[in-house]
């Protein structure tokens, strides 16, 4: 009964409202051990080369005074990859409200110039006007309110600072879309289910991605939200996209 419910809670807080920060928080909690691995495997590791290109279209400034977001920074491999920029003398702010996640990546960024905050995406505890730039990768789809999480990004970002979203999409293609739902809706939850033991969270990441707002949709929805210069491409054939937009 306890999954069935679970996997009913999945179901609701995909749809997002007041259900789905508490259910998001706790299911990441639970698999964190587990991410960095499932990540990898189930994305047959392009996903590392996704969070290169979005850690390019960011434009990494090497220099003392740079200060960069890492939004949802969830087990910090985008922190360690920013920090690890030959010659980076700025700092990284990694914020994710699901503390194990930034337990879990901790030694990645052993000895680097990042700092861990526990903290929600609707109330960043950051000073107006405070971050050279922003990155998030596979998390702007898990807050609650999407509207309101872009605009605290706007405030917290320097005029001209970037924000580069790195989400998953919906391929275009017929052909492509089928074999993508067929993996997505059925292998990846029961795989990610099975080696997490939280088949809930697994439920939930298909479920998400069809309820977020399609490649044109969130851009606009970032230009509502005070960015300027908005561009996005996708990845992979439609599986993933990326967002840029200038404060």
């Amino acid at each position: 009964m306890a999954d069935a419910d679970d996997e009913l809670g999945a179901d609701r807080a995909a749809a997002g409202g007041a259900e789905k920060a508490k259910f998001v928080r706790d299911a990441f909690s639970r698999i964190a051990p587990k991410y960095d691995l499932l990540n990898h495997l189930l994305s047959f590791n392009v996903d590392k080369g996704w969070r290169r290109k979005a850690i390019a279209e960011l434009g990494v400034d090497r220099g003392r005074g740079a200060r960069y977001l890492d939004l949802c920074a969830g087990t910090l491999d985008l922190s360690a990859a920013i920090s690890a920029t030959d010659g980076f003398q700025g700092t990284v702010t990694a914020v994710d409200f699901a503390e194990p996640m930034l337990v879990a990546g901790r030694p990645k960024i052993a000895g680097r110039r990042v700092n861990l905050v526990v903290g929600d995406a609707l109330r960043l505890p950051l000073a107006t006007g405070s971050m050279s730039g922003a990155i998030v990768a596979f998390g702007i789809r898990n807050v609650s309110a999407l509207d309101a999480a872009l605009a605290e990004v706007n405030r917290i970002l320097v005029p001209g600072g970037r924000f580069v979203i790195l989400e998953f999409s919906i391929p275009r293609s017929p052909l492509i879309n089928t074999g993508y739902q067929l993996y997505f809706r059925n292998i990846l939850p029961a795989v990610g289910g099975w080696v997490s033991g939280h088949r809930a969270a697994y439920r939930y990441l298909p479920r998400s991605v069809a309820n977020f707002p399609v490649m044109e949709e969130l851009a606009r929805r970032m230009r509502d939200a005070g960015f300027r210069d908005v561009r996005w491409r996708s990845l992979s054939l439609g599986i993933a996209a990326i967002h840029v937009g200038l404060r």
